[in-house]
């Protein structure tokens, strides 16, 4: 079938992703394959000192979104989606949203907030477990540590990706990688943890709320389960032109982390992927639960239940795109003409031949605070001594580095200390644009093969509509994993890039002047405005 009869036949699918500055949709064919897209940029806001977006912007920023997609679909095909053969949505992770009805009782608090950092303190030591500060827990008893007048009403307390999924289908239902960062799930029922939901209910049982935990959280559901179908009104609230028919089967709703491990086949344990862009995460699949509790890693799972260690880091790429800028505007005053893609090939290139320790020179890359070093806020800098060989290939290496230095950090951990084995990472993100340049960095931060395919930057909505091609056209009955091996990916690993002894001993050197400098960082913090 051709992408018109596909999208006339009702047999396309649809992949709808709200990130932190895009939403972002994908509408995929029989094959998998992207056929039309949609997008919509929208900022969140600074209301009574904590970030949110407000409904009515969620509401708009969906419908210009998908009605981008429908322009596209029009201009591409000259034809009108009225139906498709199921819909998917996806949202950044965690944060607050409590409601009373549909009402909600205050604004949006999406997961940049900290303001948390008391609650997830004494949680994470009531449960014996990392509670991170943006878990939706964690809000919830800092707003009942803060006595909040609001906490008592409270009905239902769900997701971005949550609330969507209920206002279109009106099922309060998650898929249990969103829902484990809503309180940690247990990987053997694959839905909460029923000794910390007991622990949670017991601490707050003085306080007299009408509420017990379990009564206002949205059900857990694995990939592929039934959650819903489209309504009247949710096809209304997506489509304001009317064409979209009710009926359409809606996937359980999923965070940004899961659709990201979709999108790049790694849910399967033993395997793991890298996102490197603005900011940094690590998603490695676990045969096991780690040995204990660790502030820089967050356990959550994969849209399968599979417990999934995350090292989430708030900076990458920024101050490389900062000193990128300088040199483009050298360029400008001597006449040179280049495109900035080509510059930054052009750079990252050149840091392939600096020296494996990078001559000695530290960069870090702290545009904001970093908590998996302990450090609240940030100052860029570059650090170099008198003896450290300065030179162009060592400058640019150092910042490849500083971009990954955390995420070395945090998995070391992982890998030295608890001896996790991984058969595969995939990369993916603008750290890996120019060719095998990224993907050699990670590979000797990491000390394991790191592949990139070209689906990669297909991105979480691409993603999220693999999950819900996975709930309607899984005839053969295959698990998530053996689904996207066989029909989605059919083999293709992308290209791997295997970690150099020599770069290995090279990233080592610098991680551990990066760490003896962080004390040069925290006092930049504490005298730099």
């Amino acid at each position: 079938m051709t992408a018109k009869q596909v999208i006339e036949s009702g047999k396309a699918i649809l992949g709808i992703e709200f990130g932190s500055t895009r939403i972002k949709a994908v509408l995929i064919d029989q094959e998998n394959k992207p056929i039309a897209q949609g997008s919509h940029t929208w900022e969140n806001q600074l209301v009574d000192g904590l970030w949110t977006y407000s409904t009515e912007a969620i509401w708009y920023g969906l419908q210009d979104c998908y009605a981008q997609l429908r322009k596209n679909v029009l201009e591409q095909y000259e034809v009108e989606i009225e139906t498709l053969a199921g819909i998917g949505v996806s949202a950044m992770m965690h944060g607050y949203m409590p409601f009373k009805g549909n009402d909600i009782l205050v604004p949006f608090r999406t997961w940049r907030n900290t303001n948390t950092g008391k609650a997830a303190a004494e949680l994470s030591k009531l449960f014996n477990y990392n509670i991170p500060l943006r878990w939706s827990i964690s809000h919830l008893y800092e707003a009942i540590l803060d006595n909040e007048e609001h906490v008592k009403d409270i009905e239902f307390l769900t997701t971005l990706a949550g609330y969507i999924h209920w206002q279109i289908t009106g099922q309060k239902v998650l898929g249990v990688g969103d829902a484990s960062g809503m309180i940690p799930v247990d990987p053997k029922t694959k839905t909460y943890d029923a000794t910390m939901v007991e622990k949670f209910d017991k601490l707050i049982e003085p306080r007299g709320f009408g509420w017990k935990l379990l009564d206002i959280l949205p059900k857990s559901l694995n990939a592929g389960e039934n959650a819903g179908f489209l309504t009247p009104e949710g096809a209304n609230r997506i489509d304001v032109s009317g064409h979209l028919k009710p009926g359409i089967p809606v996937c359980p709703p999923e965070g940004d982390a899961g659709t990201g491990m979709v999108a790049t086949n790694a849910v399967k344990q033993r395997t793991g992927n890298v996102s490197a862009g603005t900011s940094s995460f690590s998603m490695i699949v676990l045969e096991k639960e780690l040995s204990k509790p660790y502030e820089m890693i967050d356990m959550v799972t994969t849209p399968d239940g599979s417990l999934v260690a995350m090292v989430h880091c708030n900076n990458c790429t920024s101050d490389i795109n900062a000193w990128v800028n300088i040199f483009k505007e050298y360029q400008q005053l001597l006449g040179i003409q280049q495109t900035t893609m080509d510059l930054y090939t052009t750079l990252f290139q050149v840091a392939e031949k600096g020296a494996p320790d990078c001559g000695g020179i530290i960069s870090y890359n702290y545009v904001s605070g970093e908590p998996v070093t302990g450090l609240s806020d940030g100052r860029p800098l570059f650090v170099r001594s008198a003896n450290d060989k300065f030179n162009l290939p060592n400058f640019m290496r150092a910042h490849l580095y500083g971009a990954i230095g955390v995420l070395k950090i945090g998995n070391d951990v992982l890998f030295n200390e608890e001896h996790v084995q991984v058969d595969r990472i995939m990369g993916h993100g603008g750290y890996f644009t120019t060719p095998k340049v990224g993907q050699k960095m990670l590979a000797a931060a990491l000390n394991s093969p790191i592949s990139v395919m070209e689906t990669a930057g297909e991105g979480g909505p691409w993603g999220m509509a693999l999950l819900a091609a996975y709930a309607v056209n899984n005839d053969k009955k295959l698990s998530l994993a053996d689904y996207l091996d066989q029909v989605v990916f059919a083999g293709n690993a992308g290209v791997e890039i295997k970690p150099d002894p020599e770069d290995v001993a090279g990233f080592n050197a610098y991680i551990e002047n990066y760490k003896k400098g962080l004390a040069i960082e925290q006092a930049a913090v504490d005298n730099k405005n």
